[in-house]
């Protein structure tokens, strides 16, 4: 007796397979990346332009995996991070977290996760810091605060900047991180206030981009250098400001 299933016999087991499907015991094809497509490409010879445009289908996919799994780690890392206990006395006899505090929270969790940070800084008229978020997939991530030299009380001049390097280094990660800043009066470096959040900034260069508004014009009525300068108490005005421009 011949066991070979006839040609026949094999086409309608392949038909009755297609209807079923596959078995939800069996695993999964893996997925093609575009990484794999330039490898059998390179592999059967194929011309410089398809490799080119390969490459750069990889180079987009792999950046938008490394965002995903910054946001990803961002998003854990918050979960980790406890509230921060304020120890130092600020003006008013109110109390705030130091950067060292800050830190001594922070770095081992967001460490732990894959992220790290760095500061950039800059200084014209006034000192600018940004704080660079990154992951170790690849992608970073920044924000950038400003304010005068802290010339309060009876600091040299470079006492004055390095009051405000410290506070801007502070709320500029504390912005990055996306976390609650609390209630915090060392705010003479950066004009007496805590600075708008990412997302206020974001909703105010949306808000002034629909409304056809003059930036430049709209921060020298505020008496600041860029928008991310706007004080938390000032954001109320500032988007008021901004819808009366709409309304006119």
């Amino acid at each position: 007796m011949n066991d070979v299933p006839t040609k026949a016999e094999k086409i309608q087991a392949y038909s009755e397979a297609s209807r079923r499907g596959w078995d939800k015991d069996d695993p999964p094809a893996p997925a093609v990346t575009p990484l794999d497509m330039l490898n059998r490409a390179v592999s059967s010879g194929a011309d410089i332009a398809m490799i080119e445009k390969l490459m750069a289908l990889h180079e987009r996919w792999d950046a938008n995996q490394a965002r995903k799994a910054f946001d990803e780690a961002v998003a854990a890392a918050k979960k980790d991070i406890p509230p921060i206990q304020r120890n130092v006395q600020g003006h008013n006899a109110k109390k705030y977290a130091d950067f060292a505090a800050i830190a001594r929270v922070v770095d081992p969790i967001i460490g732990a996760h894959g992220l790290s940070y760095r500061f950039r800084t800059t200084q014209n008229d006034r000192i600018s810091v940004t704080c660079i978020l990154s992951h170790k997939a690849g992608h970073s991530e920044e924000t950038t605060l400003s304010g005068p030299a802290d010339t309060s009380g009876s600091k040299n001049a470079i006492q004055a900047i390095g009051s405000t390097l410290t506070y801007l280094q502070r709320y500029s990660l504390v912005q990055m991180l996306g976390l609650a800043a609390g209630n915090d009066d060392d705010g003479k470096a950066a004009g007496d206030g805590e600075p708008i959040t990412q997302e206020q900034l974001a909703d105010l260069v949306a808000l002034a981009d629909d409304v056809g508004a003059d930036k430049e014009a709209f921060c020298k009525y505020f008496g600041i250098a860029s928008l991310a300068d706007i004080q938390a108490k000032d954001y109320p005005r500032a988007v008021a400001a901004l819808n009366k421009k709409r309304a006119k």
